[in-house]
């Protein structure tokens, strides 16, 4: 009894811990994001994930009509995504 309770603990646990770390990886980064997180750093000592330079690449991509694909987006045979697909 004790082994089931603890299998059951240990994987809930694991599915909360997994949940948690299911952020954005890659942020839509603006210049008004990089200046709270700068300020952040300087008083606090953390800031956020977007940078000075991750707000401009991410600017010019917008700018430029630039998107980024996922693996799914880019996978599609043909001119369709499987995520287009399955949209339609």
């Amino acid at each position: 009894m004790k082994k089931i309770t603890l299998i059951t603990i240990t994987l809930a646990a694991a599915m909360c811990a997994n949940l948690a770390l299911a952020g954005a990886l890659d942020p839509d980064c603006t210049p008004e994001k990089a200046a709270k997180g700068a300020v952040a750093k300087a008083t606090v000592g953390v800031g956020g994930r977007c940078s000075p330079a991750e707000a401009a690449k991410d600017s010019a991509k917008r700018t430029a009509g630039i998107e980024d694909k996922g693996p799914l987006d880019k996978a599609g045979h043909g001119d369709e995504g499987l995520v287009k697909k399955a949209v339609k």
